[in-house]
């Protein structure tokens, strides 16, 4: 898929080098558990190929049209831990810090919603994130999503008391 700026595609082997590079900064993870190694950045890759392989849709690797240059994800998984609102498929998104404020997590969300509904025909996605991280929180209101607060809840996969 394409937009303005971007190429939202399957992954490569060329990605994973600059994705464990991204997966592996402090900052790109401040709302994650902890940095990946490189190890589990490839298992992310190979999770991910698997989603597509089994659902026909996932996180797309993100690809500046100008540059070729690869800036991170977005796209859709099915996530199926213990929450209120699950299973249900989520959109998501993750760029490296250079892509950081140019609205290409806004501009990939918005094709991976339309592709959600209109090919994928899915009925509903919900999204996630850490109560402090403003920036996903920012997108996911330019979607036009809401939060509901009855949906809030402690990610099982975190750490008791991480923010």
């Amino acid at each position: 898929m394409e937009t303005e700026r971007l190429i939202m595609r399957r992954w490569r082997d060329a990605d994973r080098a600059p994705f464990a590079e991204m997966n592996a900064d402090p900052e790109v993870m401040r709302h994650f558990p902890a940095p990946l190694t490189r190890s589990q950045s490839d298992a992310m890759v190979d999770r991910i190929e698997r989603h597509f392989d089994m659902r026909g849709y996932g996180l797309w690797a993100l690809e500046e049209r100008s540059t070729g240059r690869f800036v991170g994800f977005t796209g859709l998984a099915l996530q199926t831990f213990e929450a209120p609102f699950l299973p249900a498929v989520e959109i998501g998104w993750r760029l490296a810090r250079p892509a950081w404020g140019r609205g290409y997590a806004t501009e990939a969300a918005r094709e991976a919603v339309r592709y959600a509904f209109d090919e994928a025909g899915l009925d509903e996605i919900v999204s996630m994130t850490a109560v402090g991280n403003a920036r996903s929180r920012a997108v996911m209101e330019r979607l036009g999503m809401t939060r509901d607060p009855a949906d809030d809840f402690d990610h099982p996969r975190v750490p008791p008391g991480d923010p």
